[in-house]
């Protein structure tokens, strides 16, 4: 598959930022379900930071280019535990801890701190993961403890929709949760991972540090 329009659509996504966001804005480039030259064509637009929703699909894919395309792997989607010592060493940012459990795992499997983030279901949608608004700022506390994890931030996803005050209300309420657990558990957490492709324009305008894109760069999957 041919990614000629990345460039385009990257440039425009980029302008859109710049307009929306005085804050700086990490573009991910999600390549699930993509070949290896999707990733190929985000590193030659300028793209380091590459998501990926599954462990397995992921390492087949580090292991398929190796250690020269100098890429930043972002683990995006739900993780299990039996998964978690497939993950240290791997990743840049793990954006999908939701509990105590996970982090436990991924602390003991890890021999350098592993950069994390927590997955808050704002919007209390059951098929989704994530813990939710009354539990993250007790699990940010027990994990802000754990030896080898760093917390940095928080993740969610907006309901699919494109009402824009539902947009809204779910990411200013990631934004008013990550400024409450900085004042309540004393962490440093400078990321807001919020944002895809329908509605990555609404996340940067409430305060998104990283948006995770993946049709809107490279178009449909087929």
């Amino acid at each position: 598959m041919a990614f000629e329009a990345l460039p385009e659509r990257l440039a425009q996504v980029r302008a859109e930022i710049a307009r929306l966001a005085p804050q700086p804005v990490t573009i991910v480039a999600v390549t699930k379900g993509f070949g290896t030259d999707a990733i190929h064509a985000a590193r030659d637009a300028g793209l380091a930071d590459i998501g990926e929703n599954r462990v397995q699909e992921a390492l087949q894919k580090q292991d398929a280019l190796g250690d020269a395309a100098a890429i930043r792997w972002h683990l995006i989607g739900h993780l299990q535990r039996n998964k978690a010592k497939l993950v240290p060493g791997r990743f840049e940012l793990v954006h999908s801890v939701d509990s105590l459990e996970l982090a436990t795992e991924l602390s003991k499997r890890a021999m350098t701190p592993l950069r994390v983030l927590l997955q808050v279901n704002v919007a209390h949608e059951p098929q989704k993961s994530g813990c939710t608004l009354e539990e993250a700022p007790v699990l940010a506390r027990q994990v802000a403890t754990l030896e080898h994890l760093r917390l940095e931030g928080l993740m969610t996803l907006a309901p699919f929709t494109d009402d824009l005050d539902v947009q809204r209300r779910t990411f200013r309420g990631l934004r008013v949760l990550r400024d409450r657990i900085k004042e309540e558990v004393e962490v440093w957490l400078p990321t807001l991972s919020m944002g895809m492709s329908g509605d990555y324009a609404t996340a940067v305008a409430e305060g998104a540090t990283v948006i995770r894109l993946g049709t809107v760069l490279f178009g449909p999957r087929t």
